[in-house]
């Protein structure tokens, strides 16, 4: 090769390629290096194919064999440069022969058509959607299999701040901060070689960014459409910004709600500990008197004494509730799993509320059915609810005997064991016409304070519910269904 036929290849704008028949490179001008970024250091002794082929290239070999069967191969492709960006290249191939005939070399010349293409591309989306992009609500970009712009709305290009036609040609990383690119590029190479629909909001979170370097977050979903020229995708992009600063004043708002229950928490742990000390003064030095230790006391005193007593006793149940309150709200409680047999727990809830019980008149009403299981739960827990909803029943009937029904009964689609309590009037009702504990449910039971309500958080931990019915009679059941299975 003379030095001047040397200078022309040099020289020219397009790459120009010697290989040995395996592909092999021996020479690489200066216009491969501007297509495809390789120095001839790093080309030289490399296979053509490893350097510039992409990984989803189908015609991998085709065009060697071709040239190597008929002397010559004209084609057009998709090969990527050094840095990754794909380019679409016119190639043809001469097979180069020795002195005596036989094949030698593989000269090659390619040229970079990716702006033709775009063109192309561009012209073919246009005649297809005539102007439909333009009516979208959302940010449009149409890119090709090199990851070319070849159409955008004209949302698209008020969003990143182009002007009108600017954006066509530039490769689609040019619309998300720099440090994401390569990562993008790499991304969008998997994505061309398995194209799907890809709905808004799936996938990667991205961020754009403005012709003015302004970033901003976006949602994107993709769609790829096939054409004959090859397939090309459709990305609908959304600025969320408004949405993020909403959810980050949300996370901040719950920070601050988070704060404000942890500081209520304190207060009323705080609060609740030093009122109970008082009160329990109150109710021993009241005992004490009632007890007549200090000296005599009359009838009227007496009577005053016992008020005192009973209002310091019901303002530290008080206070006890809202104590365990917080404990469940602020998921403090522990409970202590074990079989449980309801039958005794109910006769020592029994034996402690006797007292009160006896002061308005009223006897206990007990039934428990035959062969009632014992239940997996938190004795504790358990009998809390029970002193709850039989200290209620005692303060509202009017007239006895008071009903504690023990059984087992399908609530919904569970197997329960169910402790009823009520008058006898409610009690004749079947079961399953009680219905959830309610708002409304709960305001039959005005001045029963914090109770119920404790009560229903406690069976709700306990995977149980509180039943209520006063559909039947003239008074009212509440029931508690604890799963047998759980």
């Amino acid at each position: 090769m003379t030095d001047f036929g040397t200078l022309i290849l040099e020289q020219a704008p397009d790459a120009v390629v010697l290989t040995h028949l395996d592909g092999e490179v021996v020479y690489w001008n200066n216009g491969a290096q501007a297509v495809f970024g390789y120095s001839r250091d790093e080309a030289l002794g490399r296979k053509l194919a490893d350097l510039i082929e992409p990984p989803c290239a189908q015609d991998a070999g085709a065009v060697l064999r071709e040239t190597l069967a008929t002397g010559a191969a004209n084609y057009e492709s998709l090969r990527h440069a050094k840095d990754g960006v794909l380019v679409y290249i016119d190639s043809s191939s001469k097979l180069v022969r020795d002195a005596d005939g036989a094949p030698e070399y593989i000269l090659w010349s390619k040229k970079d058509v990716t702006a033709l293409r775009v063109l192309r591309d561009a012209k073919l989306v246009e005649a297809r959607f005539h102007g439909i992009l333009d009516s979208l609500p959302d940010a449009i970009v149409v890119a090709n299999t090199t990851g070319r712009i070849v159409l955008a709305n004209g949302h698209a290009e008020r969003l990143f701040g182009y002007a009108p036609g600017a954006l066509r040609g530039l490769e689609l990383e040019v619309l998300m901060p720099a440090r994401m690119r390569a990562a993008h590029r790499a991304h969008r190479s998997g994505y061309t070689a398995q194209p799907s629909v890809r709905p808004m909001g799936a996938g990667l979170a991205l961020h754009g960014v403005r012709s003015d370097g302004v970033e901003f977050p976006v949602e994107i979903s993709l769609s790829p459409i096939t054409t004959e020229e090859g397939t090309l995708v459709i990305s609908a992009i959304r600025d969320i910004t408004d949405r993020k600063l909403g959810e980050l004043a949300l996370q901040e708002k719950n920070i601050e709600l988070a704060k404000a229950n942890a500081a209520k928490d304190r207060f009323l742990g705080g609060m609740s500990h030093e009122l109970r000390t008082p009160l329990n003064a109150i109710i021993g030095f009241t005992g004490t008197m009632l007890m007549k230790l200090p000296g005599p006391i009359n009838a009227e005193q007496t009577k005053q004494l016992r008020m005192v007593q009973a209002s310091a006793r019901d303002l530290l149940t008080l206070i006890n509730d809202l104590l365990d309150l917080t404990r469940i709200d602020t998921g403090k409680v522990q409970l202590d799993l074990a079989a449980v047999d309801c039958r005794p727990l109910i006769d020592e809830v029994l034996v402690l509320l006797e007292p009160q019980a006896r002061i308005k008149g009223l006897a206990f009403d007990v039934i428990a059915g035959e062969g009632v299981p014992t239940v997996r739960t938190d004795r504790r827990a358990l009998q809390h609810i029970l002193m709850n909803l039989v200290g209620n029943a005692i303060r509202f009937a009017d007239q006895g005997p008071l009903l504690v029904r023990l059984d087992t009964a399908t609530v919904g689609a569970r197997r329960c064991l169910t402790i009823s309590i009520g008058d006898t009037a409610a009690g004749v009702a079947p079961l399953p016409a009680v219905s959830h504990l309610d708002t409304s449910a709960m305001q039959q039971f005005e001045g029963a304070g914090l109770s119920l309500h404790l009560s229903e958080k406690l069976a709700a931990l306990l995977q149980g519910e509180i039943l209520f019915d006063s559909a039947y009679g003239v008074g009212s059941m509440l029931t508690l269904a604890l799963p047998l299975e759980t």
